[in-house]
């Protein structure tokens, strides 16, 4: 059998071909349909394809993540409201604006009251911080070590939080046990009562 030249073949006559001729002309065919069906539809798909499945990676870690806590949604109202109620305690242990001249008052006495004598008291003013305030009052105090450890543990026995803060004891150089404390306490004012 033999094969003849491409330009022996006529296209118009295809049906006359030498059966190996229609074989390769129907791959040849199969090949550019194939190519072309790749490069236009299938290529962009793949790259949609690998685009969804990282994406359905990240939607499934999300996912682990939101049971996770969908689990435990009962035991964190629970936790929540315990954490109201604590708030809501915390609060009424700050001062109203009414009630801080009556925290200086007892500051002071609880100061008098353990054998302390006052060189300095003096409230600054209120600086906002957050949602609260912070009311500074500078204090300078002269007695004993353990004078001043009873007046601290006296002022955090108060039914309103107080902190101490900068505290500088300085010993008195003629009175032996006498000494000088520098301190600042710090008291807050929630703002929602406005």
């Amino acid at each position: 059998m033999e094969i003849p030249s491409l330009s022996d073949l006529d296209f118009n006559e295809s049906g006359e071909w030498p059966p190996v001729i229609k074989m390769l002309a129907i791959l040849l065919l199969c090949l550019l349909v194939w190519g072309a069906g790749y490069y236009f539809i299938i290529k962009d798909k793949q790259i949609e394809l690998e685009s969804l499945e990282q994406k359905e990676v990240q939607l499934k870690k999300e996912f682990e993540t939101k049971q996770a806590k969908a689990v435990n949604l009962e035991a964190y109202k629970v936790q929540m409201k315990e954490m109201e109620v604590a708030f809501s305690s915390m609060l009424q242990q700050l001062p109203r604006k009414s009630e801080v001249a009556d925290l200086l008052i007892d500051i002071s006495r609880t100061g008098l009251i353990n054998g302390l004598e006052f060189e300095l008291f003096k409230p600054g003013g209120e600086r906002p911080v957050d949602f609260y305030a912070e009311l500074p009052i500078e204090m300078r105090v002269t007695g004993t070590y353990h004078q001043f450890g009873q007046f601290v543990s006296a002022v955090a026995a108060l039914p309103r939080i107080v902190t101490m803060h900068n505290l500088t004891l300085t010993p008195l150089g003629k009175d032996a046990g006498k000494m000088t404390m520098d301190i600042t306490a710090k008291t807050y004012r929630y703002f929602d009562e406005q």
